[in-house]
C-alpha cells in the first residue's frame, strides 16, 4: 500500500512538473512572438498562430502583465512588450564583452563610411544582430538589435557559415535554400565556392541577395582562441554605394573586424 502511494505521489509530482515547464514555455513562446513587425498582438492572433487555445493565452498574458513583461491596450485589446523587457536587454548587452569592444570601432566605421555597421552571432540557422550604430543618412535601411536575418543570402551570415566544422555546413547545405530576390544564391554547389573564398579572403559581400536594394560587406571577428564567434557588417542602399567604392569598404570593414578581434585577445601572426 506504501509503495503504491509513493507511486502515486511521484506520478502527480512528475505530472505537474510536466505541467509547469508546459507553461513556462508557453510563455516564452508568447513574448518570442512580437516582433518588429508585430510590436502589438490579440489574444486571438496568439492562439492562432501558437496553436492554444485563448483562455490559456489570455491566462499566460494576464501573468506576463502582472510582472511588467506585456503591456495591454485598454483600446485596442492588444498587448504589446512591456518596459521589463528593455531592462533585461540592457542587463545582457552592457555585459557582453564582444558589445563593449566593438561599439568604439562601429562608430567609427560609420564615420568613415556613412553607412550603418553592426556586430553580428550566429543562433541557430539564423544571424542575429548584437549592436548597431546607425547610419548618419536621413534614409536608412531597418536594421535593428535583436533582428533575425537569413544565413546563406547576408554577408554576415555567409562569413559566420563560412568558419563553422565541416559537418554543421553540410547539414545546413542539404536544408531547403530559400530564394528570396532573383540573386538569392540556392545552389549549395555555388555558396560552397562562395564560402571557400570568403574562407580564404576573411571577406564577404552581398547585393541584393536578401533585399534587392540593399548592399552589404561583411568580415569574421576572432577571439582569442582564434575562433570566429561574430560578424562585422556595413548595410546601406544600392543607390549610394557604387561599385567603385566596394574596394574602400573591404578594406574598412576588415580592418574593423581585426580590431575588434585584437581587443578580444586574438592575436594574429
Amino acid at each position: 500500500m506504501k509503495e503504491k502511494a509513493w507511486r502515486r505521489n511521484r506520478m502527480a509530482r512528475q505530472e505537474r512538473e510536466t505541467q509547469y515547464l508546459s507553461t513556462v514555455k508557453n510563455a516564452l513562446r508568447i513574448l518570442n512572438s512580437f516582433s518588429m513587425e508585430q510590436p502589438e498582438l490579440r489574444v486571438s492572433d496568439l492562439a492562432a498562430s501558437l496553436g492554444l487555445n485563448k483562455s490559456a493565452v489570455s491566462r499566460l498574458l494576464s501573468t506576463l502583465a502582472s510582472e511588467g513583461y506585456v503591456v495591454k491596450d485598454p483600446e485596442t485589446q492588444k498587448y504589446r512588450l512591456g518596459l521589463r523587457i528593455l531592462t533585461l536587454n540592457s542587463i545582457v548587452t552592457s555585459n557582453l564583452e564582444i558589445n563593449r569592444e566593438a561599439r568604439p570601432v562601429l562608430r567609427k566605421l560609420v564615420q568613415e563610411i556613412g553607412e550603418a555597421a553592426h556586430i553580428a552571432v550566429l543562433e541557430g540557422n539564423e544571424v542575429v544582430y548584437l549592436e548597431q550604430v546607425e547610419s548618419q543618412h536621413h534614409v536608412r535601411i531597418l536594421s535593428y538589435v535583436g533582428r533575425r536575418n537569413p544565413i546563406h543570402c547576408t554577408s554576415s551570415g555567409k562569413v559566420m557559415l563560412a568558419f563553422q566544422h565541416p559537418d554543421f555546413i553540410e547539414n545546413f547545405l542539404k536544408q531547403r535554400l530559400e530564394r528570396y530576390t532573383s540573386a538569392t544564391v540556392t545552389d549549395p554547389d555555388v555558396l560552397r565556392r562562395q564560402l571557400e573564398e570568403i574562407r580564404a579572403t576573411d571577406f564577404c559581400s552581398s547585393v541584393g541577395e536578401f533585399l534587392p536594394d540593399v548592399v552589404s560587406f561583411a568580415s569574421p571577428v576572432r577571439d582569442y582562441t582564434k575562433k570566429v564567434i561574430a560578424a562585422v557588417s556595413v548595410i546601406g542602399p544600392r543607390h549610394r554605394i557604387k561599385s567603385q567604392q566596394y574596394p574602400v569598404i573591404k578594406n574598412k570593414v576588415i580592418k574593423a573586424a581585426r580590431e575588434i578581434s585584437r581587443n578580444l585577445g586574438y592575436y594574429h601572426a
